[in-house]
């Protein structure tokens, strides 16, 4: 008779999450993983098959908390220009207020994973994509109304600001000043015209 899983599953990927957010992928051994999550080795391998498939695990949770709040507040309908504007301030506050200045899950694996694991790959550009569509839409949509010039392409616009969000999270690593870093969300906003 097979045993009964014994820990919260959510809670040791939540766990591991943070774990990779402060280590990465490669600088987080599997006792790491063990000592975050209090689950033993033998659980952990039966749980998730090996540290890849908690890492891929941990990443459709940090989606579940940073994308997908973000794309439903992108969604909710605000004038164009103070949607953006939260987008951006939002995430130099994410920043700023994180003292243990944990990398973007993202960001850690798209310069660690990406190129190694097309798995990964694949989840990076899912998520990416969702925000980029998400932002498009919201740009798109202001243009036709006229609430945002439409002399650049929606689509370019929303790349940049995805670039931006993730150059924001990779500066504020080296300097979480929150001046500095609204300095460039400010430029952001302005490029929109």
């Amino acid at each position: 008779m097979a045993r009964v899983r014994e820990f919260d599953t959510e809670a040791a990927v939540h766990a591991a999450m943070d774990a990779f957010r402060c280590k990465g992928y490669e600088g987080t051994s599997i006792q790491d993983l063990v000592e975050a999550t209090g689950v033993g080795r033998g659980s952990l391998y039966a749980a998730f098959g090996n540290k890849e498939g908690l890492y891929l695990a941990a990443m459709d949770r940090y989606r579940q908390l940073y994308a997908v709040p973000l794309i439903d507040m992108l969604r909710a309908g605000a004038p164009a220009r103070d949607l953006l504007r939260e987008v951006l301030v939002s995430t130099v506050d994410d920043i700023v207020q994180d003292g243990a200045r944990k990398a973007c899950l993202i960001v850690g694996a798209t310069t660690e994973r990406v190129t190694q694991d097309p798995k990964v790959a694949a989840h990076v550009r899912a998520t990416t994509s969702s925000i980029e569509d998400a932002l498009r839409d919201v740009i798109s949509s202001a243009q036709a109304s006229g609430q945002l010039p439409d002399t650049r392409n929606a689509r370019d616009l929303a790349r940049y600001l995805v670039v931006t969000m993730q150059g924001l999270k990779v500066m504020g690593a080296v300097n979480p000043d929150r001046a500095s870093l609204m300095a460039v969300a400010e430029t952001a906003l302005d490029a929109l015209g």
